[in-house]
């Protein structure tokens, strides 16, 4: 399937690039930075998705979809979580809150119409290849662990705190690199300050997800209905 980005921030273009390169149905056309130039690419090329911010220059992504007679399959991108209603009412395929995980992506492009069988194999292919151990550098000395082995992650400051089922290890790498370390694999942001493994979650209680080491995790307002539908699908 052919697809275009429409992104203004460049790290939300790599993110976006590398996952449409690590799908094998999918071809990534052109990439864009407003509205505008996409619309005139639009009139003249055929493209089955599109990736499309919400914040953009001159005209924001919801109202340049509505000028659209005939909009490609869209997902819709963006960091705040208020427009997920108004999305819904333009018929989107689906929309990613920011940052959100390869894990996540696969599944919004599952929902495109005959595409989820040869979706799924190809994520059951990406998790044979996924690595099953990482290096935390801590202090001066870099530390294995496997990934199965991470129970959740918190931000602290100017450091990150690895919880494992063998105990606390500290890092220097901010959430966001673990985010980046860890896409793939069972582990979702909840909140501004905490990742967690899915697998070790016991239960969820109103705001709080508690997992196998007796922790409480509060889940974020701005993170709650993306989590819970990543759970529930």
């Amino acid at each position: 399937m052919n697809c275009i980005i429409i992104e203004d921030q460049p790290p939300a273009q790599r993110i976006l690039k590398k996952f449409i390169a690590d799908v094998g149905t999918l071809t990534l056309k052109e990439v864009f930075s407003d509205a505008i130039s996409a619309m005139e690419f639009l009139k003249s090329e055929k493209v089955d998705i599109m990736f499309l911010d919400i914040h953009l220059p001159k005209i924001s992504g919801i109202e340049f979809l509505k000028t659209l007679p005939n909009p490609p399959h869209v997902i819709l991108t963006t960091a705040f979580p208020d427009y997920a209603l108004e999305s819904y009412d333009l018929n989107v395929v689906d929309y990613l809150l920011k940052p959100f995980s390869f894990q996540r992506f696969l599944q919004a492009i599952s929902k495109i119409p005959h595409t989820g069988q040869i979706d799924r194999l190809d994520t059951i292919s990406a998790g044979n290849q996924l690595k099953k151990e990482i290096y935390i550098k801590s202090g001066h000395e870099h530390i294995k662990i496997r990934i199965s082995d991470i129970i959740h992650i918190q931000s602290d400051a100017d450091y990150t705190e690895i919880h494992t089922h063998k105990g606390k290890l500290l890092s220097n790498e901010p959430l966001r690199h673990w985010l980046h370390e860890l896409e793939g694999h069972h582990f979702f942001r909840i909140h501004k300050s905490f990742i967690l493994n899915t697998e070790k979650i016991e239960r969820i209680s109103g705001n709080l997800v508690y997992l196998v080491n007796q922790n409480k995790i509060p889940i974020g307002r701005a993170y709650k209905e993306e989590f819970m539908k990543s759970l529930l699908k």
